[in-house]
């Protein structure tokens, strides 16, 4: 069966669509079949980027490792039993759809509570959960006293993803792998940083999740979407001589990858 990573989190400019695409362009390169779904309908960030992408490839006669972004499919509300949702069905077609051509299934969740979100988050064998190293963001995993430095109770998004190991759970299938990525963490050292990594690994020692780390804020990272590129595409693009920014960049990406300790996943470029 397919290993299925989610990307989550119901706060948007958290980083989701940037993590999504180049952990989907990684497990690519390293020769895995990976096919993708965008639960974002309305913003679609991560299927704009791959139709940059195929649109950027065909224009440029290039050929570069890739993962597939599919819609959801279409289903007939007229073939639905009485309280059955129609998202339900639309989303376990489409798992049911690639699984036959998949080692990983990525789906991409909006920045916010959907139907769609939550079931993907119940399917999740891994869960990445991009944070921005801010307490605005925090807040959505728990609450927090107002020195920032006792977590008080779990908050929303912590919630959901206990009912979606609940669900998991009285299924009989394995435990989720919760992952927390810190993102566009500042280089320097200040207090508000500090406090905030305190506060994250308190957590995750209550709730149960894994920390990783993510990618600092970069330009590249918007110069490279409307061609649907990634770091790795560089050098295959004809970028012969990687800035420091960009050499540091493929490195947290390196760093994040093998974080994430995927199963069959070689970490080599």
């Amino acid at each position: 069966m397919a290993h299925i990573i989610v990307v989550g989190n119901e706060k948007g400019g958290a980083g989701k669509s940037t993590v999504s695409m180049h952990v989907a362009t990684a497990l690519a390169r390293l020769g895995h079949r990976v096919n993708t779904l965008d639960l974002d309908l309305r913003q679609r960030s991560l299927g704009r980027h791959a139709e940059n992408r195929r649109i950027f490839l065909e224009k440029s006669g290039l050929t570069l490792p890739s993962a597939r972004c599919h819609d959801l499919p279409e289903i007939d509300a007229a073939t639905l039993r009485p309280g059955e949702n129609i998202y339900d069905h639309r989303l376990s077609t489409a798992i049911s759809l690639l699984e036959k051509d998949s080692d990983f299934i990525l789906i991409d969740c909006p920045g916010s509570h959907t139907r769609l979100s939550q079931v993907a988050h119940s399917l999740a064998d891994t869960l990445i959960t991009p944070l921005n190293d801010s307490f605005i963001d925090f807040d959505l995993l728990a609450h927090i006293d107002d020195a920032g430095e006792k977590i008080l109770a779990p908050s929303v998004y912590a919630e959901m993803v206990w009912n979606a190991r609940q669900l998991r759970a009285q299924a009989g299938l394995k435990p989720i792998d919760w992952v927390v990525m810190r993102n566009r963490v500042g280089t320097q050292r200040m207090v508000n940083k500090e406090k905030m990594e305190r506060a994250v690994k308190m957590l995750a020692q209550r709730v149960g999740f894994r920390i990783a780390p993510g990618f600092s804020e970069r330009v590249i990272f918007r110069e490279l979407f409307p061609r649907g590129l990634t770091l790795l595409d560089l050098k295959d693009i004809g970028v012969k001589q990687l800035n420091i920014s960009n050499v540091a960049a493929r490195q947290e990406l390196r760093d994040m990858m093998k974080a994430l300790r995927l199963p069959g996943v070689d970490v080599k470029f």
